[in-house]
C-alpha cells in the first residue's frame, strides 16, 4: 500500500503545471533499481513496453517534462525583467510562432497605461532593431492586421473626462456596425470599429460598452462571438478583470496544452505590480466559487507552485 501511495505522489509530481522536485528526491532519489522498474511497469502513461522488452519513457512526455522544470526558470525570468523589455519580449514571441498569437498582443496593447505601452514599443526597438508596428505588419497578413497595429501604436488620454452623448452614439454605431455584418467579421467592413477602439479613452470606452447594454439588453463582447479578435480587444478595455479570470481558469487545468499553460506563468507575472492582480483575484473568486490561490495549489507542483502563490499574494 504504501509503495502505492508511493507511485501515485510520484506520478503527480511529474504531472500538471511545473514539477515537484522535493518528492523527487525524498522518494525517487532513494529508490533502488527494482522499485525503478516496478515503476515503470505500473506506469504505462509514462512508460511503454518496448519490443526489446523493456519499459521506456513515452517520447511525448518527456519533451513535455522538459518544459514542465523549465516553467518556474521562465516564470522567474519574466518576473526579474523590466516591465517594457518583459512586454515587448512577449510581443516578440507571440508573433515568431508559426500562428502569432494574437491575444498576448491584444492583452498588452489594451491594458497597458499609454507610457507603459510607449515604454514596451521603445524597448522593442532597443532589443530587435525593428518597430512592434512593421513587425505586426509583416508577421500578421490577416484583416486583424489594421486593428493590431493601430492599437500598439495608440497613445490613449487617460484623464476623467468622458463626453457620455458621443459615447452613446458610438455605441450605436455598435449596435448597427453588429445589426449589419451578418457573420462577416467588422475588422472587415467598418473602419469605424477601428478607429473607435483604437483611438478612444479607456473611461471612454468602458462609456460605450455601458451604453451598448442599454441599448441592446446584451453586453457587446457577448455580441462579438463571430470575431473573437475584437471580442478579445473589447473585453481588455473594458472589463479586463473579468478577460484574465477566463484566461486563468480555463488555463488552471491538467488537460490544456503548453499554449495555454503559459497563459498561467504570463498573466501572473505580468500582472504581479498593479492593482490588476487584486481584482482579478476577486472577480476570479466571485464568478468560479474557488480562490485563485487555491485553484493554483490544485494544480501546479513545486517550487514553481510556490512562486506563483508568492507572488499572487502580495496583492492581499
Amino acid at each position: 500500500m504504501a509503495e502505492a501511495n508511493s507511485y501515485a505522489a510520484l506520478t503527480k509530481a511529474f504531472s500538471g503545471l511545473g514539477v515537484d522536485e522535493n518528492l523527487f528526491i525524498s522518494t525517487l532519489g532513494k529508490w533502488n533499481r527494482h522499485q525503478r522498474e516496478s515503476y515503470r511497469v505500473s506506469t504505462p502513461g509514462f512508460f511503454r513496453e518496448d519490443k526489446r522488452q523493456f519499459q521506456r519513457w513515452d517520447d511525448q512526455h518527456i519533451l513535455q517534462l522538459r518544459q514542465e522544470f523549465l516553467r518556474l526558470k521562465d516564470a522567474v525570468v519574466l518576473y526579474t525583467m523590466h516591465p517594457w523589455e518583459r512586454d515587448a519580449r512577449l510581443f516578440k514571441e507571440a508573433l515568431l510562432l508559426q500562428v502569432p498569437k494574437h491575444d498576448v498582443l491584444i492583452e498588452i496593447a489594451c491594458t497597458r497605461s499609454s507610457e507603459d505601452l510607449l515604454g514596451a514599443r521603445k524597448a522593442y526597438h532597443s532589443l530587435f532593431e525593428h518597430s512592434i508596428e512593421e513587425d505586426i505588419a509583416f508577421h500578421i497578413r490577416s484583416p486583424e492586421r489594421k486593428l493590431l497595429v493601430a492599437l500598439v501604436s495608440s497613445y490613449r488620454y487617460e484623464g476623467p473626462r468622458v463626453n457620455d452623448d458621443l459615447a452613446k452614439s458610438e455605441a450605436k454605431i455598435f449596435v448597427n456596425a453588429i445589426k449589419n455584418a451578418n457573420k462577416k467579421k467588422l475588422i472587415d467592413e467598418d473602419e469605424e470599429i477601428v478607429r473607435i477602439l483604437s483611438t478612444r479613452s479607456k473611461l471612454h470606452l468602458k462609456a460605450i460598452y455601458s451604453h451598448y447594454k442599454e441599448i441592446t439588453g446584451n453586453f457587446l463582447d457577448e455580441d462579438l462571438e463571430c470575431d473573437l479578435t475584437l471580442k478579445q480587444v473589447v473585453q481588455c478595455l473594458s472589463i479586463p478583470k473579468a478577460y484574465f479570470s477566463k484566461i486563468l481558469i480555463a488555463s488552471l487545468r491538467l488537460d490544456v496544452d503548453e499554449s495555454a499553460k503559459d497563459s498561467v506563468t504570463r498573466v501572473i507575472v505580468s500582472r504581479a505590480d498593479d492593482d490588476d492582480m487584486k481584482q482579478i483575484k476577486e472577480e476570479f473568486q466571485s464568478k468560479y466559487g474557488t480562490t485563485l490561490a487555491e485553484k493554483i495549489a490544485e494544480v501546479a507542483n513545486g517550487s514553481y507552485k510556490d512562486f506563483l502563490l508568492t507572488i499572487i499574494a502580495k496583492s492581499d
